[in-house]
């Protein structure tokens, strides 16, 4: 059996090949690898400046905690970035006062250390210091480990630790803040564009011969559609974040006027995104041989997979309304949804035709229906122009 460090060599030859490409991202133009380079050139920026200002203008005896502090509070918002930095002062400030108190008690730092970690770990799973709860054992073992623990060192070390908060904050406030709108565009067209080919590999499978391994692929498909427009829900919600407190929020308004057809395009996407998994669940159970699940009739099948080509259509120019609203892109959607329920009328008077007694075939094709007419349904309902809804 090959041993693991014999692909070690390859392995660095992949992170290289990835590390290379993420720099040529960078590079290339706006996007994710730029927006993570340049956060990451701010927080040095805020350690350097924190530690001048520690060191050389203040002469603090204790330099090193500003830039510790600053380099940890440039966060991806500025409103973490005030929010974090506020539970990091309270961590700090905690850790630093049982620190102190328990090291002047007791002597001896070990024996302090012994007493004090173990509340300070456990106090910094306390909700409301969210994930900032861990800097108060670490200022505890600062405090207990440079020094003989005293009243002016704490207070030394808490006015360090403020001075850092402040250059971290005033430098993610100040220096390019971001403002994720670009993410939201780009999840929720991710999301718009998968769920268009979806349907169109399931109209494609149903107009031919399937079976329940085409079916199970389908629902895997759906599911992951489903996870996508989670993702476009969560990078909608960091957009909404990144415009708080954000001092470049105001002459970006007109873009940030868009979160709220963003919010309604996302509704839609989880809507068609139920109504495609509702859709592979049922025919799953219909190419299951044991559950006696009756399979669409070729014509019902063909007419379905019709239906399903123009509902894809239709889903990607709604997306394309999103990154695109232009009067010749909503007109766009408005024929595509036109055809859509064109086609879903065919179907609806063929199954009306087609009347059974059988309740197997009768349920069958009420899903399918039921399912169809709640997804044109839904693409009937375009995202509003700018500022119009929230």
């Amino acid at each position: 059996m090959a041993k693991p460090w014999h692909h070690l060599p390859e392995a660095l030859r992949a992170e290289a090949r990835s590390t290379a490409g993420a720099v040529r991202s960078a590079c290339a133009g706006p996007g994710r690898e730029r927006d993570l380079a340049a956060q990451s050139l701010k927080a040095a920026l805020a350690a350097l400046v924190a530690w001048i200002v520690a060191g050389h203008v203040l002469q603090a005896p204790m330099p090193f905690i500003a830039p510790w502090v600053a380099v940890a509070l440039v966060r991806s918002t500025v409103y973490q970035s005030l929010a974090q930095s506020l539970e990091q002062l309270a961590a700090i400030a905690l850790g630093t006062t049982l620190a102190t108190a328990a090291g002047m008690a007791v002597g001896d730092p070990t024996l302090a250390m012994v007493l004090v970690l173990p509340v300070t770990l456990l106090i910094g799973n306390w909700r409301k210091l969210g994930d900032q709860g861990v800097y108060g054992a670490t200022a505890a073992l600062f405090t207990l480990t440079t020094g003989d623990p005293s009243v002016d060192q704490a207070m030394a070390r808490l006015l360090e630790s403020v001075l850092g908060a402040v250059v971290g904050v005033a430098v993610n406030m100040l220096i390019r803040p971001p403002v994720y709108l670009r993410d939201s565009h780009n999840a929720l067209r991710g999301a718009a564009d998968a769920a268009a080919e979806c349907l169109t590999g399931i109209a494609r499978g149903l107009a031919g011969t399937w079976d329940q391994g085409d079916a199970l692929a389908w629902d895997r498909r759906a599911r992951r559609v489903t996870e996508l427009v989670g993702e476009a829900r969560e990078a909608l919600a960091r957009t909404e974040e990144s415009a708080r407190l954000n001092p470049a929020a105001p002459r970006r308004a007109a873009l940030l006027r868009r979160s709220g057809p963003y919010a309604h395009t996302v509704y839609v996407l989880e809507e068609l995104a139920r109504y495609t998994r509702d859709l592979t669940h049922t025919l799953v159970e219909a190419a299951d041989d044991g559950t006696a699940k009756p399979r669409p009739e070729p014509d019902v099948a063909g007419r379905y997979a019709r239906l399903l080509e123009r509902v894809a259509v239709a889903v990607e120019a709604f997306g394309r309304v999103v990154t695109d609203d232009s009067r010749e892109a909503r007109e766009r959607l408005r024929r595509a949804v036109a055809r859509t329920d064109a086609a879903h009328e065919d179907l609806r008077r063929l199954l009306a035709d087609r009347g059974t007694a059988d309740p197997e075939w009768m349920g069958l094709y009420g899903s399918l229906l039921v399912d169809a007419h709640r997804a044109v349904q839904r693409l009937l309902e375009e995202p509003p122009h700018d500022g119009e809804r929230s």
